[in-house]
């Protein structure tokens, strides 16, 4: 794509609504961050209090909490109740998606206690949890004790169950792939009744590939036992402006980590971490972080700096200064690092709070930053939902490496939304085909990142108000997704179903493979029991009636035939 003329647009008729998400602050400060800050203390407490218990009060609980899902499950009447689906309320996830299936017959099963890490295994190097524990909990485990996840989600709230039924990265993903790859094995709960421990090479190998972007459709997740790496105290981090058109930028971006030469293998040409910022359609900021040790850190001449500060600039505005004053080098304490996103929620704070990065904002209120996620979408109402759905994308693309630049070029035409974050990932080349997969052929190419058992892609993270609503022109943000997805399924990308999907049934299997997916709910018995991937990520809001048909339908047929 050579074109990036946006198209002109005609100017927009603003009503009650914009009105109300223009002035939502109000509401956010004197009522969200309040409450918000009020429900992180009460977890925190309950952090510590399951941390001071011992390993063998934490397994007996869990092997407790086991067997009342276990009884919950089995005390289902098929004929009468409807679909399985857990008990946790619609506002409280993170996903921006509505979760229409909980507005209709359902069967809950409550999996609230579900939330203690249950052991950190230093010999084998494995951290077992279960599913409701978030990386801010692990991370402040780990962390002192100098070890980490693999791969660390940004954001405090993501839970472990989450990332790995449905999607997770961070900047260490160039390395070890995506959450669900850092996973040595799945503790399950199947439609039976039945707890089986699923690994790679045991006899549920096929359930353990098939765990991945299944949203829980498979079984219930209630342990998963997840790699652990050592780290250092500090992340050196090193901050590179490019400016050039979007091809140049998406160059120095691939530069910045993946040597021309293909030796991804080695540290020495490698870095621990990733991350890039593209700030306009001419301007980026690419970040490269190695570990490092106290001791070097705290030399003489290194500056360090506490980002996890509540006074302190928010991380992409901080990064964007590299534009000015050209590259430099600092250091971060390895946890404030992890989180570097949090307290502004990447940049979407901006539009929660126009003022919030203010520096009086930030000295004053700062502490009471971020707004929790879910208290944000309980309280802002249906036809505000509806409104950010039109008005508003949050999206990932994951996306081949080497069409990076096309993606770039892609959004700025169709959408105008800036900054645009980027990752990269590796897509593993496994014993069986998963429900996302490396292009066919792809070592035979050994483009730029590749190598012979993984191709290298990356998420380009599209969050903000696109440029036409900004000034207040016509936007149809349905149809926008729409066009990104078609884009997506053409270039062998993937969306993550976090976000909201225009996509019909159709479509969806053309972009996920569904083989082994529907050969595993057939055959551990999730078909008529756990709702298909789709139905639990299709948008739009369900009758009764239209559940009953959708149960049905899996019951005679997996899947719709894709083209």
């Amino acid at each position: 794509m050579s074109d990036l003329q946006a198209p002109l647009r005609p100017k927009r008729k603003k009503g009650l609504v914009d009105f109300l998400v223009q002035f939502r602050w109000i509401f956010v400060i004197f009522f969200v961050l309040p409450f918000s800050t009020l429900y992180y203390f009460l977890i925190y407490l309950g952090d510590v209090r399951s941390e001071m218990k011992s390993y063998k009060q934490r397994q007996k609980e869990h092997d407790e909490n086991v067997l009342k899902v276990v009884k919950r499950l089995k005390q289902r009447n098929p004929k009468k109740d409807g679909l399985v689906c857990t008990a946790r309320k619609p506002w409280i996830a993170v996903g921006m998606r509505n979760v229409d299936y909980k507005r209709a017959r359902h069967y809950e099963v409550d999996l609230s206690a579900f939330r203690n890490i249950l052991e950190i295994d230093k010999q084998r190097m494995i951290a077992r949890v279960e599913p409701l524990v978030n990386m801010g909990q692990i991370t402040r485990v780990t962390v002192p004790m100098n070890l980490s996840l693999a791969v660390v989600a940004e954001l405090d709230d993501l839970t472990v169950g989450g990332l790995i039924n449905g999607y997770g990265i961070e900047g260490s993903s160039h390395i070890y792939g995506l959450f669900s790859d850092t996973v040595v094995a799945y503790e399950i709960v199947l439609a039976d009744g039945r707890v089986v421990r699923a690994t790679k090479d045991n006899e549920y190998s096929d359930l353990f590939y098939a765990i991945p972007w299944s949203q829980g459709t498979l079984g219930f997740l209630v342990a998963a036992e997840i790699k652990l790496i050592p780290v250092k105290e500090y992340m050196r981090l090193t901050y590179t402006p490019v400016v050039g058109n979007l091809q140049d930028l998406a160059q120095g971006y691939m530069d910045s980590f993946a040597p021309r030469d293909g030796d991804l293998d080695n540290p020495e040409k490698v870095p621990d971490f990733v991350e890039g910022m593209v700030y306009s359609p001419t301007e980026g900021v690419f970040m490269t972080g190695r570990y490092a040790s106290k001791e070097e850190a705290k030399k003489k001449g290194n500056k360090i700096n506490n980002v996890g500060w509540w006074f302190k600039p928010w991380f992409y505005q901080h990064a964007q200064t590299a534009l000015k004053k050209g590259e430099f080098v600092e250091y971060i304490p390895t946890r404030e690092y992890y989180h570097r996103h949090t307290r502004c929620l990447y940049w979407e704070g901006k539009l929660i709070l126009p003022f919030g990065d203010q520096w009086w904002f930030r000295f004053l209120l700062g502490w009471l930053m971020p707004p929790k996620v879910s208290l944000l979408k309980a309280t802002q109402g249906e036809s505000i939902r509806n409104y950010y759905h039109e008005m508003h994308v949050i999206q990932d693309m994951l996306v081949p490496l080497y069409k990076v630049g096309d993606a770039l070029e892609w959004v700025h035409h169709e959408m105008e939304i800036y900054p645009i974050w980027l990752c990269p990932h590796r897509l593993f080349k496994l014993p069986v085909k998963t429900m996302v997969y490396p292009e066919p052929g792809f070592e035979q190419h050994r483009r730029q990142g590749d190598t012979p058992y993984a191709q290298m892609f990356t998420d380009v993270g599209v969050y903000y108000a696109p440029g036409p609503v900004l000034r207040g022109e016509v936007f149809d943000g349905a149809e926008a997704v729409r066009k990104l997805e078609q884009w997506l399924i053409k270039n062998h990308s993937f969306q993550p179903q976090y976000a909201v999907s225009e996509l019909n049934e159709k479509d969806f299997w053309r972009m996920f493979d569904a083989d082994l997916y529907e050969h595993v709910r057939r055959k551990y018995g999730a078909v008529g029991t756990f709702m298909s991937v789709y139905y639990k990520s299709k948008k739009g809001r369900k009758t009764e009636k239209e559940v009953q048909e959708a149960e049905q339908a899996h019951l005679e047929t997996a899947y719709a035939e894709a083209d």
